[in-house]
């Protein structure tokens, strides 16, 4: 089935940028996976050529694009080449929105420059040791001191964590005078008294891209760093989450895609029992099944691509794609890997590497059984 999610404008992107991830980020993947972190020289090209915050203004230093399908075929170019980290994914689908649609003018011209550059590495501060999917139950506070904030509390499982310069942090306050039930966004500089950031913890998968605990001490921010509206700090962040989720489900679906692609180049050259894999007529139908699945995944995926630009995705909408399209996602490469046989457990074999990658998906963004309660209390309520 032909897929209409895309214009000419498109592919030209996508030939650009993959010519970029080939010469620029997959000679060095096995380095960042052993030092657990994208090299900031990437980051910094990548700034360079436009492809990171393409939605700020142009007065920014943006491009002043906001279609989500050129974040779609950066998702997909990325997965296909196997190229490390989540530095785009973070940076343009996830921390974008926060710091052009939650900050005023003058946080724009303090921090946009830098963030499209790519010389100030961003990451969002939610997740605690006690509070994973379950936001309401976080526990970082934000004393107000006069003109400044005295953050104290924790965060874990921070993508960008180890080697962040900016920090968007959820924390209680009472900056609006609604008591310790309101939170607030604030934005934390790295160097602040009191912040410090923990090394890389050492993952099963997702390797190269560092993920780190945050603390906070007695750090002590201005005022002028709480974007949004001061008390509405949760509700942002649940403005935010459909498009998160829907990246998610963008990048599992490519990830599905790009197994079968890899078990249908396997199982046609293999050899066994006289012929191919691909002849065994339980191995066809197992390649059918995943075929099958992940065109109906596709076809969902793009529709709420096109109904995210339009400003109709739905937070059920978004949940249902997200844990649909990772839960197929494991299933798919974990089929995928078994058509491999014992090669696909040899880290060499990019099957191995997808399948150790893959299984976050399902945890991060709201894990998915929080996530079909979300569809369940929608059709509850209507």
């Amino acid at each position: 089935m032909k897929r209409d999610l895309y214009t000419p404008d498109h592919e030209a992107f996508r030939s650009s940028f993959r010519t970029f991830l080939t010469h620029r980020a997959l000679p060095f993947t096995e380095e960042w996976e052993t030092v657990g972190v994208v090299g900031r020289d990437f980051i910094t090209e990548a700034g360079r050529q436009g492809y990171l915050g393409f939605e700020v203004p142009e007065e920014f230093g943006g491009l002043g694009i906001r279609d989500f399908r050129y974040n779609t075929v950066m998702a997909e170019e990325l997965v296909d080449t196997g190229a490390a980290g989540d530095t785009f994914t973070m940076h343009n689908d996830i921390l974008t929105p926060y710091l052009l649609e939650q900050t005023d003018d003058e946080q724009k011209k303090r921090w946009l420059p830098g963030f499209t550059n790519g010389e100030a590495v961003w990451a969002l501060a939610m997740t605690e040791p006690g509070a994973g999917s379950d936001l309401a139950a976080i526990r970082t506070t934000a004393r107000v001191d006069g003109d400044e904030l005295v953050l104290d509390g924790s965060k874990i499982f921070i993508t960008n964590g180890s080697s962040c310069d900016f920090v968007i942090v959820l924390a209680r306050s009472d900056l609006a005078g609604g008591g310790d039930r309101e939170t607030s966004l604030i934005v934390v500089e790295q160097g602040t008294h009191g912040f410090e950031r923990g090394k890389p913890l050492h993952k099963i998968g997702r390797r190269a891209q560092d993920t780190a605990e945050l603390f906070f001490g007695e750090c002590r921010v201005p005022r002028s760093n709480v974007i949004g509206i001061p008390g509405r700090g949760f509700a942002s962040a649940m403005k935010n989450l459909p498009r998160e989720r829907l990246s998610m489900a963008v990048l599992a679906a490519a990830s599905a895609e790009k197994a079968l692609a890899l078990a249908l180049d396997h199982t046609r050259e293999r050899q066994a029992f006289g012929g191919s894999l691909a002849a065994l007529q339980s191995v066809r139908m197992t390649l059918a099944e995943m075929h099958t699945e992940i065109r109906v995944a596709r076809s969902y995926v793009d529709r709420c691509v096109v109904a995210l630009d339009a400003g109709e995705l739905t937070p059920d909408e978004a949940a249902g794609a997200k844990y649909w399209t990772t839960d197929l996602q494991c299933s798919v490469i974990d089929r995928c890997l078994q058509l491999f046989g014992g090669y696909g457990y040899m880290e060499e074999y990019p099957i191995a590497k997808m399948w150790r990658d893959a299984r976050v998906q399902r945890i991060y963004g709201g894990a998915n059984e929080v996530m079909k309660e979300i569809v369940g209390r929608a059709l509850v309520d209507r």
